[in-house]
């Protein structure tokens, strides 16, 4: 007595291909959201790094020119401040904890099919 997935295999081999199909498809899009996700904190990684080299130099060549001038201006504050700023936003995006739920619908959909195995098979044992 054959299990209900060979009969059916033997029977249809284009459910198979096609619930093959749809898993590759399941995999692709889950896969893209996860890099997307990834993507987005690499980038702000980079921007949090860059800006942070920006604003070190910005602020280095402010305390150069003020004490050169001898004088305060307020935009020797405002330029290495504003890409101060752009470190710290992109640096927390960067480095927030997100829940990772990548690939939760493929082991959903694995979970669905295993148990609907087992239970065509027990009918057809039982």
């Amino acid at each position: 007595m054959l299990h209900p997935i060979f009969s059916t295999v033997l029977r249809h081999p284009e459910l198979i291909a096609e619930h093959a199909s749809n898993y590759a498809a399941l995999i692709r899009l889950e896969t893209a959201e996860a890099s997307r996700g990834l993507m987005a904190r690499l980038i702000a990684g980079v921007l949090a790094v860059a800006s942070a080299m920006l604003a070190l130099g910005l602020t280095g060549t402010a305390v150069m020119l003020g004490v050169m001038q001898g004088t305060f201006h307020w935009v020797l504050i405002a330029v290495p401040g504003a890409s101060a700023l752009i470190a710290l936003v992109a640096g927390y995006v960067a480095a927030r904890p997100v829940a990772f739920h990548g690939f939760d619908e493929l082991r959903s959909q694995v979970d669905a099919d295993v148990h609907a195995l087992r239970a065509a098979g027990e009918s057809r044992a039982g």
